[in-house]
Protein backbone atom coordinates (compact mmCIF):
# COMPACT_ATOMS: atom_id res chain seq x y z
CA UNK A 1 0.00 0.00 0.00
CA UNK A 2 1.02 3.99 -0.61
CA UNK A 3 -0.37 6.92 -0.08
CA UNK A 4 0.16 10.47 -2.31
CA UNK A 5 -0.21 13.51 0.06
CA UNK A 6 -1.06 16.54 -1.13
CA UNK A 7 -0.14 19.32 1.24
CA UNK A 8 -2.05 22.68 1.82
CA UNK A 9 -4.36 24.94 3.56
CA UNK A 10 -8.06 23.27 3.69
CA UNK A 11 -10.06 27.24 4.10
CA UNK A 12 -11.37 28.24 0.19
CA UNK A 13 -9.86 31.81 0.82
CA UNK A 14 -6.01 29.58 0.55
CA UNK A 15 -7.30 28.29 -2.65
CA UNK A 16 -5.25 28.83 -5.59
CA UNK A 17 -2.02 30.19 -3.93
CA UNK A 18 1.46 28.89 -4.06
CA UNK A 19 1.34 26.80 -0.53
CA UNK A 20 -1.56 24.79 -1.80
CA UNK A 21 -0.12 23.53 -5.44
CA UNK A 22 -0.06 20.16 -3.08
CA UNK A 23 -3.85 20.24 -3.09
CA UNK A 24 -3.84 21.58 -6.60
CA UNK A 25 -2.03 18.54 -7.88
CA UNK A 26 -3.79 15.76 -5.45
CA UNK A 27 -7.20 17.09 -7.34
CA UNK A 28 -6.06 16.85 -10.71
CA UNK A 29 -5.49 12.98 -9.58
CA UNK A 30 -8.99 12.48 -7.91
CA UNK A 31 -10.78 14.50 -10.97
CA UNK A 32 -8.51 11.92 -13.59
CA UNK A 33 -9.79 8.41 -11.39
CA UNK A 34 -13.40 10.31 -10.10
CA UNK A 35 -12.50 9.58 -6.92
CA UNK A 36 -14.55 11.41 -4.14
CA UNK A 37 -12.82 11.92 -0.55
CA UNK A 38 -14.23 11.59 2.86
CA UNK A 39 -13.34 13.06 6.01
CA UNK A 40 -11.13 10.98 8.07
CA UNK A 41 -7.32 10.73 9.58
CA UNK A 42 -7.73 14.90 10.40
CA UNK A 43 -7.78 14.89 6.14
CA UNK A 44 -9.48 14.94 3.03
CA UNK A 45 -8.98 11.05 2.36
CA UNK A 46 -9.97 8.40 0.03
CA UNK A 47 -8.64 5.04 -0.50
CA UNK A 48 -8.60 3.03 -4.23
CA UNK A 49 -6.90 -0.28 -4.14
CA UNK A 50 -3.98 -0.13 -2.67
CA UNK A 51 -3.42 3.42 -2.90
CA UNK A 52 -4.33 6.04 -0.24
CA UNK A 53 -5.03 10.05 -0.99
CA UNK A 54 -4.47 12.00 1.73
CA UNK A 55 -5.27 16.26 2.01
CA UNK A 56 -4.48 17.25 5.48
CA UNK A 57 -7.07 19.19 6.70
CA UNK A 58 -4.25 20.53 9.90
CA UNK A 59 -3.17 23.32 8.00
CA UNK A 60 0.17 23.16 6.68
CA UNK A 61 2.54 23.44 9.50
CA UNK A 62 0.95 20.80 11.32
CA UNK A 63 0.51 18.77 8.74
CA UNK A 64 2.81 15.74 10.69
CA UNK A 65 -0.48 14.97 12.62
CA UNK A 66 -2.72 13.97 9.77
CA UNK A 67 0.60 11.92 8.08
CA UNK A 68 1.18 9.81 11.43
CA UNK A 69 -2.33 8.75 11.63
CA UNK A 70 -2.44 7.06 8.23
CA UNK A 71 0.73 5.71 8.73
CA UNK A 72 -0.16 4.08 11.90
CA UNK A 73 -3.56 3.31 10.79
CA UNK A 74 -2.18 1.14 7.58
CA UNK A 75 1.07 0.45 9.13
CA UNK A 76 2.80 1.68 6.52
CA UNK A 77 6.91 2.67 6.52
CA UNK A 78 7.92 6.50 5.47
CA UNK A 79 9.13 4.95 1.84
CA UNK A 80 5.40 3.93 0.88
CA UNK A 81 4.75 8.11 0.94
CA UNK A 82 4.53 10.65 -1.76
CA UNK A 83 4.34 14.26 -0.34
CA UNK A 84 3.51 16.91 -2.58
CA UNK A 85 4.32 20.55 -1.86
CA UNK A 86 5.66 23.95 -2.37
CA UNK A 87 9.17 25.06 -3.11
CA UNK A 88 9.85 28.38 -3.31
CA UNK A 89 13.78 27.72 -4.00
CA UNK A 90 12.64 26.27 -7.27
CA UNK A 91 11.83 28.09 -10.84
CA UNK A 92 7.80 27.97 -11.48
CA UNK A 93 7.11 24.94 -13.91
CA UNK A 94 9.98 23.24 -11.80
CA UNK A 95 9.50 19.60 -10.72
CA UNK A 96 11.98 17.74 -8.36
CA UNK A 97 11.53 14.43 -7.03
CA UNK A 98 13.61 13.72 -4.16
CA UNK A 99 13.83 10.43 -1.52
CA UNK A 100 14.82 12.13 1.66
CA UNK A 101 16.20 15.34 2.96
CA UNK A 102 15.62 17.99 5.78
CA UNK A 103 12.44 20.52 5.79
CA UNK A 104 14.41 22.98 3.73
CA UNK A 105 12.42 25.71 5.89
CA UNK A 106 9.22 24.48 4.72
CA UNK A 107 7.07 23.60 8.15
CA UNK A 108 4.38 21.08 6.69
CA UNK A 109 7.66 18.99 6.00
CA UNK A 110 9.13 19.68 9.25
CA UNK A 111 5.80 18.62 10.63
CA UNK A 112 5.98 15.31 9.00
CA UNK A 113 9.36 14.81 9.58
CA UNK A 114 8.88 15.28 13.98
CA UNK A 115 5.97 12.54 13.64
CA UNK A 116 7.14 10.06 11.55
CA UNK A 117 10.86 10.29 13.53
CA UNK A 118 12.47 9.86 9.75
CA UNK A 119 13.38 11.92 6.82
CA UNK A 120 13.18 9.23 4.43
CA UNK A 121 9.95 9.28 2.55
CA UNK A 122 9.43 10.55 -0.89
CA UNK A 123 9.04 14.03 -2.28
CA UNK A 124 7.49 15.80 -4.59
CA UNK A 125 8.74 19.30 -5.14
CA UNK A 126 6.51 22.18 -7.15
CA UNK A 127 8.40 25.13 -7.73
CA UNK A 128 6.47 28.41 -6.69
CA UNK A 129 9.74 30.49 -6.95
CA UNK A 130 12.24 31.78 -6.81
CA UNK A 131 11.85 33.90 -3.14
CA UNK A 132 13.72 36.67 -4.07
CA UNK A 133 13.18 38.06 0.14
CA UNK A 134 11.51 41.50 -0.98
CA UNK A 135 8.04 40.50 0.86
CA UNK A 136 7.31 38.32 4.02
CA UNK A 137 7.98 34.96 3.18
CA UNK A 138 4.10 33.96 4.71
CA UNK A 139 2.99 36.61 2.01
CA UNK A 140 4.61 35.11 -0.74
CA UNK A 141 3.02 31.65 -0.56
CA UNK A 142 -0.67 32.88 0.59
CA UNK A 143 -0.85 35.13 -2.24
CA UNK A 144 -3.03 34.60 -4.90
CA UNK A 145 -2.04 33.50 -7.99
CA UNK A 146 -2.12 36.31 -10.99
CA UNK A 147 -4.28 34.91 -13.90
CA UNK A 148 -1.18 34.22 -15.75
CA UNK A 149 0.32 32.29 -13.07
CA UNK A 150 -2.72 30.36 -12.59
CA UNK A 151 -2.54 29.20 -16.28
CA UNK A 152 1.01 28.02 -15.65
CA UNK A 153 0.41 26.53 -12.01
CA UNK A 154 -2.36 24.57 -13.69
CA UNK A 155 0.07 22.89 -16.46
CA UNK A 156 2.15 21.98 -14.00
CA UNK A 157 -0.17 20.79 -11.28
CA UNK A 158 -1.43 18.22 -14.12
CA UNK A 159 1.93 17.82 -15.03
CA UNK A 160 3.29 16.55 -11.72
CA UNK A 161 -0.13 14.37 -11.26
CA UNK A 162 1.28 12.25 -13.70
CA UNK A 163 4.52 12.40 -12.26
CA UNK A 164 2.67 11.27 -8.78
CA UNK A 165 0.75 8.21 -10.36
CA UNK A 166 4.12 7.29 -12.09
CA UNK A 167 5.43 6.69 -8.74
CA UNK A 168 3.51 4.32 -7.89
CA UNK A 169 5.18 1.50 -10.25
CA UNK A 170 8.26 3.21 -11.66
CA UNK A 171 11.63 3.13 -10.16
CA UNK A 172 12.87 6.56 -8.78
CA UNK A 173 15.78 7.19 -10.77
CA UNK A 174 13.87 6.48 -13.80
CA UNK A 175 11.72 9.50 -12.32
CA UNK A 176 13.95 11.97 -10.81
CA UNK A 177 15.50 11.37 -15.17
CA UNK A 178 12.06 11.92 -16.55
CA UNK A 179 10.55 14.60 -14.22
CA UNK A 180 13.50 16.67 -12.64
CA UNK A 181 13.28 19.90 -14.25
CA UNK A 182 11.54 23.10 -15.39
CA UNK A 183 8.50 21.79 -17.76
CA UNK A 184 7.79 25.32 -19.34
Amino acid sequence: MKAIIGLGNPETKYNFTRHNIGFMVLDRILLSYNIKLTEKFKSFFAKKDDLIFLMPLTYMNLSGEAVIQIVNFYKLEPKDLLVIYDDISLDVGTLRFRKNGSDGGHNGIKSIIKHLSSKDFNRLKVGVGPYKGDIDLANFVLQKFTKDENEIFNQVATIASQAAIDWTNTDFEHLQSKYNKNWL
